[in-house]
């Protein structure tokens, strides 16, 4: 048989019951969609994480106290380690924040107790161009501002305390400051978006904060991370190296990247079975079409169609079925990707090996599916076929 009467003989039984045809191509659409859409979005959401990280760099380090080994050590960084951590030759920015024994409250007629979860910290001027972060309304902290009774705050912190623009005023510690600032969300460094900052010098000077920092920020040259990690403990606390916990914020985002994975595979097991239910429903709907079509059957074998005629005919219906449903469902898992990643301004990716894997294992379902129906078919007689005529 040539390819073109191969199609056409195998496209009678889906022209003639198009109805059945097509809720049975329904089932390989609806499997093949739901593969096609988590890789597409899982790729999407991967693809969006590296972007962040390609913009805000995985040179970025935090440098904090730890509890560390035994009893020795006073339990927090000595007072000179952003010093010391800037003489470290591939080093280039360092920065830090220290908390402040305050509590911020919209006004002073608000008790004392109801906080919002908002800390203060104490930052340094060079804190935001240290951690990649930008300022959505207003400035941030300079030498001048830090000396005075002025606050920035995070992004979490601003909405806590409903304020969208600078020029208002909060009531930190006992007294008034005024808000300079609202930051945009940070990314790797989250805690400061829960956070009201004033300068190093004002909270010294008012609230006796202590010299000693928090966490310290730095930036090194990409190409040497690890090995200013290996030195940081013996550099920030000499006496106590093993009190200093030194992490990456990055790592943490890479981390999210990895453990989507998990989750693809969980969707994509679950897109397999639906997948194979539709190829239970193919073979169904194969088997009852042979049952039905007997008489079609005979009356080919008596004009002298051979077996293998008779199997390629249905097998080829069941592959045009699986084929559809397959164009069908890889389209809709397109779509439903493209629809998802423009809700969450994500760029859209489909990859290429979820349309092609798609179609590929429609074809696979197909064919196992039509496999038995077609040989079935191929083994009527046509007498015993033609006595139902």
């Amino acid at each position: 048989m040539h390819p073109g009467d191969i199609l056409r003989s195998g496209s009678v039984g889906l022209r003639t019951r198009r109805l059945r045809a097509g809720l049975s191509a329904l089932g390989i659409a609806i499997g093949i969609a739901a593969m096609v859409a988590v890789l597409g979005i899982s790729e999407s959401s991967k693809n969006d994480l590296l972007s962040v990280l390609d913009k805000l760099g995985t040179n970025l380090i935090s440098v904090k106290a730890s509890t560390g080994i035994g009893a020795g050590g006073s339990g927090q960084l000595p007072d000179g380690a952003p010093l010391m951590l800037g003489h470290v030759r591939p080093v280039e920015q360092v920065s830090y924040v220290t908390s402040v024994n305050a509590k911020v409250r919209r006004t002073d007629y608000i008790p004392s107790e109801q906080t919002g979860g908002i800390t203060v910290k104490a930052a340094t001027s060079q804190l935001l161009d240290t951690i990649g972060g930008s300022v959505a309304r207003g400035r941030f902290l300079d030498e001048t501002s830090s000396q005075y009774p002025t606050t920035v705050l995070g992004s979490v912190a601003a909405q806590r305390l409903g304020i969208d623009e600078p020029g208002a005023r909060i009531w930190l510690g006992d007294q008034w400051f005024e808000v300079i600032g609202v930051l945009d969300p940070l990314t790797l460094a989250q805690d400061i978006d829960r956070s009201a900052m004033i300068g190093v010098p004002v909270a010294r000077r008012l609230f006796d904060t202590t010299a000693a920092p928090e966490t310290v920020y730095l930036r090194a040259n990409p190409d040497k991370v690890v090995a200013v990690e290996s030195v940081i403990p013996a550099t920030a606390n000499p006496d106590n190296p093993d009190q200093v916990q030194v992490s990456r914020p990055s790592d943490a985002i890479e981390a999210r990247a990895a453990a989507s994975n998990a989750f693809t595979a969980l969707f994509l097991g679950l897109g397999a079975v639906a997948l194979l239910v539709g190829g239970v429903g193919i073979a169904n709907v194969m088997v009852i079409s042979v049952l039905e079509r007997r008489s079609e059957i005979g009356l080919r074998r008596a004009l002298g169609a051979t077996r293998r005629h008779v199997a390629v005919q249905f097998l080829s219906e069941a592959l045009l079925l699986s084929v559809i449903g397959g164009a069908g469902g890889v389209t809709l898992g397109a779509l439903v990707t493209a629809g998802y990643d423009l809700t969450r301004g994500w760029a859209i990716v489909v990859p290429l090996i979820g349309v092609i894997g798609g179609l590929g294992a429609a074809l696979c379902i197909g064919a196992i599916a039509g496999l038995y129906p077609a040989l079935r078919a191929a083994r009527l007689a046509p007498a015993e076929a033609l006595r139902t005529v």
